[in-house]
């Protein structure tokens, strides 16, 4: 007997994967059926629940995700697990693929399945492409990346000491130095003692 396996994955532990379990189940495949990994990359070689589900699937049976991007990153890896499925008897079927969905064990299924591959994976590359692009340019610019804030040296904590003595505004002082007033003086104390 064929049955539907399905596969739902999220990459962080504060994503859910609500809408893909009830995409999955509407789509005929049955709560046992069903396997999830939560805070796992689809860049990742190794997903336990997916590893699972593929030692689920026998001859005749279709493994079922909601998008393209639940599988991998690469179109070679994707076009490859295909390709291994096919060899193994086992179809895939993708719930969201341009519109509708598509099932690799027709001639143009598995055309389509190419195609949107290809497209999934020039999509991540543009995408990262754009933000290597835009830090390069805030870096140029000289703006914040964000991150962790600098470590403020003792050194730069008794100059700014000093800056206050020559009477300097606190305010300009702390502001230069990035840090809170209440942080500086506690610093700044520290340093005496």
């Amino acid at each position: 007997m064929t049955k539907l396996i399905g596969y739902a994955r999220v990459s962080t532990r504060q994503q859910y994967t609500d809408r893909q379990q009830a995409d999955l189940m509407a789509a005929g495949v049955r709560r046992d059926d069903l396997y999830v990994d939560h805070g796992v990359s689809g860049a990742r070689a190794s997903r336990p629940q997916f590893d699972r589900a593929l030692e689920a699937l026998i001859d005749g049976d279709t493994l079922v995700i909601t998008t393209l991007d639940r599988l991998g990153r690469s179109t070679q890896n994707m076009l490859a697990f295909a390709d291994e499925l096919r060899g193994r008897g086992a179809g895939l079927r993708v719930l969201n693929l341009g519109g509708s969905d598509v099932d690799t064990a027709t001639p143009m299924g598995s055309m389509l399945f190419t195609i949107m591959a290809a497209l999934a994976q020039m999509e991540h590359e543009i995408k990262r492409e754009r933000v290597t692009d835009s830090i390069n340019k805030r870096r140029e610019a000289g703006k914040d990346l964000g991150g962790r804030p600098r470590r403020v040296t003792d050194s730069q904590i008794r100059s700014a000491v000093r800056l206050l003595e020559g009477g300097e505004p606190a305010a300009q002082v702390v502001r230069d130095l990035g840090m809170s007033r209440a942080t500086f003086y506690r610093r700044s104390r520290a340093l005496k003692d």
